[in-house]
């Protein structure tokens, strides 16, 4: 059984380092430029992969083109299992994303990723059923999404949900899916001019937002819990939340209990904003103890034993 399957979006990133923003019409000159492997789902499959080598099976597309072979010699190097990733005729997906003002703006091209629809799935289905979470995103198209989802649930398969971007149907996600992620900003499309703390009470042990450097907040049936966030010299933000779900992700399979796989999963991320790309900056499983450990939280080797 592989520990976990990621149903999700894979894109070559391009990305811009900038000190001013141009306004309409107006040309500015940049830092600096690089392109290196991204995309939500990636990105996941890697963060896990990184605390969990060759338990996370990756399932998507990438286009018939110098980027997706690329992209998949990395999922080679990062020990992501790949069978399931097809190619298909259609160029890979692509981010553009600006680096301004220690954060990003991103805009996605999706490719190759809209091609990954319910039928797309069809070869798929096994690998799914024995996966014991699968993690899901929305940078593919939602009615895969939600096929994956009601048949995880007729499976008795745990999913983790991230709901970003956010866009208007996912709310039909909820039902049928164990632990839903957005950041405060898809939290308020998801739920609008309704209280945080009546939605996480509504929600208890299933959603749990991240507020960026404010932490992230839960509720864990008796009272809404705030796992504060880690003071860090930013260097690059990318792909921080993906950091986030991918080590979530792993602290459940682990069998942590919720509230440690989001302190578990708040230092990985932390760590991950150390260093330049989404994935450039994503740790190691003892680069994650050793943080742990820094911080006086042993909960990790002592949950394992040692």
């Amino acid at each position: 059984m592989t520990k976990v399957s990621v149903v999700g979006s894979i894109s070559m990133d391009l990305v811009t380092s900038t000190k001013r923003v141009p306004q309409a019409g107006e040309t500015v000159f940049g830092e600096n430029f690089a392109m290196v492997p991204g995309g939500k789902g990636a990105n996941q499959a890697v963060a896990f992969a990184r605390l969990a080598p060759r338990d996370v099976n990756m399932i998507g597309a990438v286009g018939n083109d110098a980027f997706g072979e690329t992209i998949l010699k990395n999922f080679k190097e990062n020990a992501v299992l790949f069978d399931d990733v097809g190619t298909v005729p259609q160029t890979t997906g692509i981010a553009q994303i600006t680096l301004f003002d220690d954060d990003n703006r991103i805009i996605i091209i999706p490719g190759a990723n809209n091609e990954v629809l319910p039928d797309y799935l069809e070869n798929f289905w096994e690998k799914i059923k024995d996966s014991q979470l699968v993690v899901l995103q929305n940078e593919i198209p939602h009615e895969t999404n939600l096929a994956v989802a009601k048949f995880c649930k007729e499976n008795a398969i745990k999913v983790l949900y991230n709901p970003a971007p956010a866009r208007k149907t996912d709310l039909e996600m909820i039902e049928f899916v164990d632990y839903i992620t957005p950041n405060e900003h898809e939290c308020k499309e998801l739920f609008p001019n309704e209280f945080l703390e009546e939605i996480l009470a509504k929600y208890a042990n299933r959603l749990i937002v991240t507020l960026g450097s404010e932490g992230v907040i839960f509720h864990d049936g008796n009272e809404v819990q705030k796992i504060p966030a880690i003071k860090a010299k930013v260097v690059d933000t990318t792909g921080a939340g993906d950091t986030f779900n991918g080590a979530f992700a792993f602290g459940l399979t682990e069998n942590l209990s919720i509230a440690d796989s989001i302190q578990l999963a708040v230092v990985a991320s932390h760590l991950s904003i150390h260093k330049f790309g989404a994935q450039g900056g994503i740790p190691s499983l003892a680069e994650v103890e050793d943080k742990l450990k820094e911080l006086n939280l042993n909960f990790y080797k002592e949950k394992k034993g040692l």
